[in-house]
């Protein structure tokens, strides 16, 4: 059976929410986990920072190296993915977690929020991508591994929000692009929840404790990640949806990872 004991990622963003659950369920395998996120003091609305994070990976049996990161630099990234290697000599997997989101229409968006959304969600994905297959080409197993949805030029989803759906579908592509450029040497894929997942961003901008309800926790995502993770590098160009994947896996009982059991639940965006 497969599992990722001293195997090395790079996640960004990972000071909360779906990042951190990714490496926390890395790190119950032994796994070494680098916090590459901004987060270094505590903020009355967002949970956490790389340091408590890197409490938890070390507490759930993994490895933890927090880095401060923002990935619209690239020498800070090109700094972080330095120290990774140098820390734990390589880069098996790269996670691109970090994103901005605005669900604002095209006159209410600034641009320095559009600027910010493809700096990080499209920008920074290429970027930080970009400075570890270096590293993933020497795995023996590597994977790249975008949370980003499934692409489709429906209108419905560009409309309410351009400037982010075109971020978002940004890191789509680099999917696309990147599963055929490194077919059979990187495994690239996408991962993108069914429902809402119970996160800062929602608590914060999306509907507040309401929408929190019918939301999924973070944990489902950690779990669909390492199945792809445990899967070879046959597995790529993929656009996988976290229930669907762990339905093919053979997951049945989906009910422990609602926030409230036996609840409604809100789907996500982006997914018919």
């Amino acid at each position: 059976m497969a599992n990722l004991k001293g195997k090395t990622l790079f996640i960004t963003g990972a000071s909360r929410g779906i990042g951190l659950a990714i490496g926390l369920r890395a790190a119950r395998d032994g796994a070494n986990v680098v916090i590459a996120a901004k987060t270094t003091e505590p903020h009355p609305k967002l949970p956490g920072t790389i340091y408590t994070a890197a409490e938890e990976i070390e507490k759930a049996g993994g490895k933890a190296l927090p880095l401060v990161c923002d990935i619209r630099f690239e020498e800070q990234v090109e700094a972080a993915v330095a120290q990774a290697v140098e820390k734990f000599g390589g880069i098996d997997i790269c996670v691109n977690n970090a994103s901005a989101i605005s669900l604002t229409g095209t006159l209410e968006t600034p641009m320095k929020r559009y600027d910010l959304m493809h700096g990080i969600n499209a920008r920074g994905t290429y970027l930080t991508s970009q400075k570890c297959l270096p590293h993933l080409l020497r795995a023996e197993n590597p994977h790249i591994l975008n949370l980003s949805p499934p692409l489709s030029m429906k209108a419905k989803w560009f409309g309410p929000h351009v400037a982010y759906t075109m971020a978002k579908f940004g890191m789509s592509m680099c999917v696309l692009g990147m599963a055929e450029e490194f077919k059979g040497r990187v495994s690239v894929n996408a991962l993108w929840p069914r429902t809402v997942i119970a996160t800062a961003a929602v608590q914060n901008l999306l509907g507040g404790d309401e929408t929190m309800r019918v939301s999924r926790k973070p944990d489902i995502m950690g779990d669909a990640a390492y199945a792809i993770f445990t899967k070879g590098k046959d597995f790529t160009g993929n656009f996988c949806v976290d229930e669907d994947l762990l339905r093919a896996e053979g997951v049945t009982d989906f009910e422990h990872y609602s926030m409230i059991p036996g609840g409604q639940l809100a789907p996500d965006f982006f997914l018919d």
